[in-house]
């Protein structure tokens, strides 16, 4: 019998076919950049603001040796700019001096990383490395509770609910599907539930529309 996290992600996946990161990347390097970057900012400003930053910080190394100040400049657009100019440049560090400059694919090692959290490694490692991750952001933590695949009140226990709901081989593409399903469709404010195929599992469509 299917459960309603296997009727979400069939139903997603006829709704969006393949399921990709909407970041701008040719590496791990690039891509670990930019998952830091979008926290709190749209993937299309970050993909504004790396088309010139990766031609200034081509490799770790580069970014490793960046003046803050100038660093700040470049990724003003993408907000909390000072926060995530020092982790960027902590993190190249810790890069060079600890993995020769590589991206490491397994979990505790990002995290390890200055700046690196649970949904970044999370995003690192199954676009990345294609290894089974689930992570969450707001997009998941809200779609997945409206819907109500789990009811939870922390990214850590909407992960491991996840974790639990659905197959591991489909957790990738489950993160990106819901993520892309909140992104356009399940929104924050005003979702389009009169263009949802999930309106007859939703516990927020059911609350909100008693007869």
């Amino acid at each position: 019998m299917s459960t309603k996290a296997d009727v979400v992600y069939d139903k997603m996946k006829g709704r969006f076919e393949v399921a990709k990161c909407e970041l701008d990347f040719k590496n791990n390097y690039e891509l670990l950049v930019a998952v830091i970057l979008s926290a709190r900012c749209t993937d299309k400003k970050v993909n504004q603001v790396t088309k010139s930053l990766f031609k200034i910080y081509p490799t770790p190394k580069d970014l490793a040796n960046a003046s803050i100040e100038k660093l700040e400049k470049e990724i003003y657009s993408c907000g909390f700019y000072k926060n995530k100019a020092k982790n960027l440049v902590n993190m190249a560090k810790d890069l060079v001096a600890r993995f020769d400059g590589v991206v490491p694919d397994n979990f505790d090692d990002l995290l390890s990383l200055a700046g690196v959290g649970r949904k970044t490694a999370n995003v690192t490692l199954w676009t990345g490395f294609k290894k089974p991750a689930i992570a969450v952001d707001t997009h998941v933590f809200r779609v997945a509770n409206r819907v109500g695949l789990c009811k939870t009140k922390t990214p850590l226990d909407t992960e491991l609910a996840l974790q639990k709901a659905i197959e591991k081989e489909k957790w990738g593409d489950f993160h990106h599907f819901l993520v892309l399903f909140g992104r356009y469709v399940c929104k924050s404010q005003n979702p389009a539930c009169n263009e949802c195929e999930l309106c007859e599992i939703c516990d927020f469509y059911r609350q909100n529309n008693k007869k």
